[in-house]
């Protein structure tokens, strides 16, 4: 079934109705912001009723907890790709998952949004608590076979690096890695500024250098 509006052909068809929707609201993310993906909006663009979102979604909250599920399942892919098992060492695997981090930011800069800045409580949705627990997941599990390399009396809770490189990551992607006007100027490439972040701080932690 076809729609066409001021030019503007449509396609959703039957039975796919949740991606159409999902796919309207990352467009409406990228034009507008978090804020401007309205159920009204994003049935318009899926040229459906504005009642017609109602039978997969009980508001707009939970049509941008099912983008934002999505986006994580996506994210804790690349996390994993990035990491490739910790070879050939893992500080340099742990460097090259901080570099998918950022691509994936990059790359996806409608569902990073739905993932970190649409202020939807991760907890009162299950999909979205359980793919977002999925990607820091791969952080954590990186993160013990990371500890593991280091010297006995010294290891650092791997619970704690895993946080403290997330936080490095996630300021990197979100201050200086954004496809959009907010990116910050850099003098560098920002994948630069996170090596040499996780350079300095494993360092500091005694980890075994690549």
């Amino acid at each position: 079934m076809n729609w066409s509006k001021n030019g503007e052909s449509r396609g959703y068809h039957h039975g796919n109705l949740r991606e159409a929707l999902i796919k309207a609201a990352l467009e409406l993310i990228a034009e507008k912001g978090p804020s401007g993906a309205t159920f009204a909006e994003a049935a318009r663009r899926a040229g459906v009723s504005p009642a017609a979102p109602y039978r997969h979604f009980r508001d707009r909250d939970e049509l941008l907890a099912a983008v934002a599920a999505l986006g994580f399942e996506r994210f804790a892919a690349a996390l994993e790709a990035g990491w490739g098992g910790g070879r050939p060492a893992p500080q340099e695997a742990f460097e090259r998952m901080g570099r998918a981090y950022l691509d994936f930011a990059r790359d996806n800069p409608s569902e990073y949004v739905a993932m970190f800045e649409a202020g939807i409580p991760v907890e009162a949705h299950p999909a979205l608590s359980q793919a977002s627990q999925r990607a820091f997941g791969v952080l954590r599990d990186a993160a013990d076979v990371l500890v593991a390399s280091m010297p006995g009396p010294s290891r650092p809770p791997a619970l704690m690096i895993a946080l403290h490189t997330w936080a490095l990551a996630h300021g990197v992607a979100s201050l200086f890695g954004r496809p959009d006007a907010a990116r910050r100027k850099l003098p560098m490439a920002p994948e630069e500024l996170l090596e040499a972040g996780f350079l300095i701080y494993l360092k500091g932690l005694a980890a075994p250098a690549t």
